[in-house]
């Protein structure tokens, strides 16, 4: 199988300073939106599960810390439980269990939400091309795959194509699938999927730039499994 990740940047630059920390900026938000188009980021479920991973790391070291003395002999005696905290949370018994309960509701409903999010299907961006009030214009992001997916299958060596847009309406990109014919010459099928399907799309879009990752899997539409 061969994988190939597209991100064509036909950017015209001049002059120095200013122009040019404009440009890093750009470059940086197509190459963000490039790893969108290779795949779904979990970025941020990876961030929570490191930061609670550390929290629980440190919290560990510190405990280990204290029982074996390290912090002083006298902390490493004292019970789990502080006796000034024991009677503290039992002079203010309610306000402490209601504290507890909002604590407790509080993190579920956390908890649920970031489940939903991280299993919530991934966006499929409407691009808005003209936003004038009642000119508007939309290009539905299942017409758009629907049009890329039939330019792909038009290229000769190609035996089906699947497309999907995703990224969001600011910054769309897309994601597309190529299955080649047996004996499909690579070198001539990627510069008509290049060229023409890639470049069509842009150019039908008014986009200067697409990012795009193109996975192609060779030789397996006819594959015939042997008994």
């Amino acid at each position: 199988m061969s994988r190939a990740s597209v991100s064509k940047v036909s950017k015209v630059s001049g002059g120095s300073g200013g122009s040019d920390a404009a440009e890093v900026s750009e470059v940086s938000e197509v190459s963000k939106a490039s790893e969108k188009a290779l795949a779904r980021s979990y970025r941020s479920e990876r961030a929570l599960t490191f930061g609670a991973g550390a929290l629980v790391l440190g919290a560990s070291c510190v405990a280990l810390a204290v029982g074996f003395g390290w912090l002083g002999t006298v902390r490493a005696r004292r019970p789990v439980l502080d006796p000034i905290a024991v009677d503290w949370l039992a002079a203010h018994a309610v306000p402490a269990r209601v504290a507890a309960i909002v604590a407790g509701l509080l993190l579920c409903a956390g908890g649920l939400g970031w489940l939903a999010r991280s299993l919530r299907p991934e966006g499929r961006p409407d691009l808005r091309l003209d936003r004038a009030v009642g000119h508007e214009l939309t290009v539905a992001a299942g017409a758009l795959a629907d049009a890329v997916r039939a330019d792909a299958e038009a290229v000769d060596g190609v035996a089906r194509a699947r497309a999907r847009a995703v990224g969001s309406a600011e910054r769309p990109a897309l994601r597309l699938d190529v299955t080649l014919r047996d004996g499909a010459d690579l070198r001539r099928v990627w510069p008509d999927l290049d060229e023409r399907v890639l470049a069509r799309a842009r150019e039908s879009l008014g986009l200067e730039v697409l990012p795009a990752a193109v996975r192609l899997d060779t030789g397996t539409a006819n594959r015939r499994r042997g008994r």
